[in-house]
């Protein structure tokens, strides 16, 4: 597995500064967010001239792009606000080839309109499943058409909050354009180390061939979240489920602050090294 980090964690506003913080602190890649070239997270343009700057940037640096992020509320309960993300999308999704990448990570969405990432009562009703999968009848043309993937990554506050519901998704649309992007840390809140080694294994099972893009943080034991290494998750379980599925793609960390960085590359590389 290579090890990668948000790009987002380290300030700059220009593809080469941003890659080359990551390189320094110890990663291989990063899920990039075009707010690390300057044009905010949800541009709803990027020119030839800006994608092959973060593409110039991975070259001179080894740091390859992972992914790229252009997650807007798939379900935001104004229309509007959906055309919009769905303008970036479409924008990020046409440059993502020239720079460097395949994979086009998404936000499911939640049926709260100043937060994507904030639970709802209504997201785990019928009404915003059929909402989020009008979006992906949208989406997905256009994943076809610039031949990118789309990661879902299950999250408990967006419509896809299990590793059931991802698996639904995956089986409603039997696409090949829709993969996942998986972070344990979002499978649960407050667990027994049993329950929690049953809730991954069981996800990675369901979701194994499927996964383009793992994640690494962590969580607390009262639940709230926590850098990779300061929780209560176990690295040493996850990642070995995480092997034997077959998964040899990149780890990404985020939730920490720059200054944090170096310490989590030591710890995730050493992770690494114990299952190989």
């Amino acid at each position: 597995m290579m090890l990668g980090i948000f790009a987002k964690t380290f300030a700059g506003t220009d593809a080469l500064s941003v890659l080359a913080a990551a390189r320094d602190a110890g990663y291989d890649s990063v899920q990039y967010n075009m707010a690390c070239s300057g044009l905010g997270s949800l541009p709803l343009t990027v020119s030839d001239e800006e994608a092959d700057a973060v593409r110039e940037a991975s070259e001179k640096t080894g740091v390859a792009i992972a992914a790229v992020s252009a997650t807007y509320n798939m379900i935001h309960p104004v229309a509007a606000e959906r055309a919009k993300g769905r303008q970036s999308f479409q924008a990020i999704a046409a440059a993502a080839g020239r720079m460097g990448t395949q994979l086009v990570t998404l936000c499911t969405g939640s049926c709260d309109a100043r937060d994507q990432w904030k639970l709802h009562p209504d997201n785990s009703g019928a009404a915003a499943w059929e909402e989020m999968c009008a979006e992906f009848r949208w989406l997905l043309p256009i994943a076809e058409k610039h031949k990118v993937l789309l990661g879902v990554e299950p999250e408990l506050a967006n419509v896809v909050s299990s590793a059931q519901r991802a698996r639904r998704l995956l089986d409603t649309f039997h696409s090949p354009f829709i993969r996942i992007v998986f972070d344990p840390a979002n499978l649960f809140e407050v667990a027994t180390l049993e329950e929690q080694h049953s809730t991954i294994q069981h996800a990675i099972d369901l979701l194994g061939d499927s996964i383009a893009l793992a994640h690494a943080k962590d969580r607390l034991g009262d639940g709230q979240f926590a850098t990779a290494g300061k929780g209560v998750l176990d690295y040493p379980h996850y990642l070995s489920a995480l092997r034997s599925s077959g998964f040899r793609g990149h780890l990404i960390t985020h939730g920490l602050a720059a200054k944090e960085a170096p310490e989590v590359a030591a710890f995730l590389k050493k992770q690494l090294e114990a299952i190989c």
